[in-house]
């Protein structure tokens, strides 16, 4: 079941954004991969690429959880500090 307001979610939620960003990573990974085949600076392309996808994913895990005024104003009728 989608939230109620799943198109501000979609436009404003940071956990959201950082998510698109790391599928890029994740679809870039395997074309550096073989745009680099046998260059011996693969293995740091490799890493960068993988440490990136790996921390925008953890920081959209962060995001999610994070209240953000913009999206989720009261949360049922209540405010956030009661839950």
């Amino acid at each position: 079941m989608l939230v109620h307001n799943w198109r501000a979610v979609l436009r404003r939620a940071w956990s959201v954004r950082l998510m698109a960003l790391a599928l890029f990573f994740i679809v870039l990974e395997p074309v550096t991969n073989a745009a680099a085949a046998g260059a011996s600076r693969n293995l740091y392309v490799q890493l960068a690429v993988s440490a990136a996808s790996g921390l925008l994913t953890a920081a959209a895990i962060v995001a999610r959880i994070v209240f953000q005024q913009q999206i989720s104003g009261e949360l049922n009728g209540k405010s956030p500090s009661e839950g």
